[in-house]
């Protein structure tokens, strides 16, 4: 059980780091192409990737979490096809704001005139193809479940390098600029789903398209575990949201452009994290299912154990590296971006140390049915602690304080995972 632990959190690690590598790709090629005010504009537009990729997350990897755990209990009911009809209806409403009020939404999100000329046609390509992001989160999480994690990884990893050489291609050779990298990343899930499709149409596959009227009520169910992917996913929105608006406030775009930086480095750690919290998720339900407990702790401990090199190795590389990864994103050498960004960098990358084990454990309790402990410790960390912190400690350290938001919030969070880890573990002791 160990070794096949090991094995689906390398393959997610993989597959989430090269998602997160996309994200990396856009930001490093939109600053040469439009310098701090094509990275502010990005940033400006995070959120929005937020809210999607949130929502087609909770659905998504909620309604494949549900399915394994009825597998592993021996019945069978339809979550694919259900999870495709919920993601479809939700994401009209981003087409929608695509087609009629892009300007509307990114003045809202703190654009200027001059980056609202800047990101209007970023901010509404990503929009349009909101039903694309959604439904790949269903998809490569069924395939996943399915006894299939290398098609899954496979899947996201040859999306991401699609995106990253169609960034290119677009933004340069073709000259397309903003809209070329929108146009990239927005075809990028129909290429992960399309791979996907060859385990949907295999005889290995177990998963059938139903024409079962779609039920509000298991959407409710798998939206309950599907929570703690739901506030991974919109927590860096929120948290981008807020900082974006202090910054502003603060010292003005070229502080939200070094944030743009720090927030796109830190998708790639926050990435890696997921990564082992998802691939814990398939081992762990299963286990559940056969009602192992001992198997269970033996899991999460390893899960942690792995989560935390992880961290030590993100966190030193850096602590070392800051200058030189600020630079590579600060193609106009802008002294005042660099001296936002590489304190900021290190300050920030410093929460990581307790965030592995805040987003670990709340995957965990996701995977056997906790979805109340799990959204707990989500929540917290994701949208309410570092929203008070941000504007606490903004208000009395500045810039600094933004950076720091992120470790204060993770620390408090810390606190709640040991007293709901302890209360679960007295709860499992009392029944055996």
């Amino acid at each position: 059980m160990e070794q096949q632990l090991k094995k689906y959190i390398a393959l997610n690690i993989l597959a989430m780091t090269g998602t997160s590598c996309y994200v990396l790709a856009d930001t490093f090629f939109i600053s040469i192409a439009a310098g701090a005010d094509g990275i502010t504009a990005l940033n400006l537009v995070l959120p929005v990737y937020g809210v999607i990729y949130a929502l087609g997350a909770m659905i998504g990897v909620g309604s494949a979490t549900r399915h394994a755990l009825s597998r592993s209990a021996g019945k069978t009911e339809d979550f694919f096809s259900n999870s495709v009809f919920w993601t479809l209806l939700l994401s009209c409403l981003f087409v929608a704001g695509g087609i009629w009020f892009p300007g509307q939404i990114l003045t809202a999100l703190g654009a200027d005139a001059l980056i609202l000329q800047v990101g209007l046609p970023y901010i509404r390509i990503v929009l349009c193809f909101a039903p694309f992001f959604m439904l790949n989160y269903t998809f490569t999480a069924f395939v996943r479940n399915d006894q299939a994690p290398r098609l899954a990884m496979a899947a996201t990893l040859v999306s991401g390098i699609f995106n990253i050489v169609f960034d290119y291609i677009f933004m340069f050779p073709l000259q397309m600029g903003m809209t070329g990298a929108a146009l990239a990343t927005g075809i990028s899930p129909i290429v992960s789903m399309s791979i996907c499709l060859i385990h949907y149409l295999s005889r290995n596959s177990t998963i059938r398209w139903s024409k079962a009227l779609p039920s509000f009520r298991k959407l409710i169910s798998a939206c309950q575990l599907g929570v703690v992917a739901f506030v991974g996913e919109l927590s860096s929105g929120i948290t981008t949201l807020v900082f974006n608006f202090i910054l502003l406030d603060l010292a003005g775009n070229v502080a939200v452009a070094a944030y743009g930086v720090v927030a796109n480095i830190a998708l790639v750690g926050t990435a890696l994290f997921n990564g082992i919290s998802l691939g814990l998720q398939p081992v762990a339900s299963a286990v559940h299912g056969l009602g192992d407990p001992a198997a269970e702790k033996r899991i999460c401990r390893q899960a942690l154990r792995i989560g935390l090199l992880v961290a030590i190795g993100t966190v030193g590389v850096v602590l070392v590296l800051a200058p030189g990864i600020v630079a590579i994103f600060n193609s106009a050498g802008s002294a005042q971006l660099a001296a936002y960004a590489e304190p900021g960098m290190r300050l920030y990358f410093l929460g990581f140390l307790v965030a592995a084990v805040n987003i670990i454990q709340s995957g965990f309790f996701s995977a056997i049915g906790l979805g109340r402990e799990s959204s707990l410790i989500a929540l917290s960390r994701g949208v309410f602690t570092i929203s008070i912190m941000a504007f606490v400690l903004s208000h009395f350290l500045g810039v600094w304080g933004v950076w720091l938001a992120f470790p204060a919030a993770e620390a408090v969070t810390f606190a709640a995972v040991v007293a709901l880890s302890r209360k679960h573990d007295r709860t499992q002791a009392k029944s055996e």
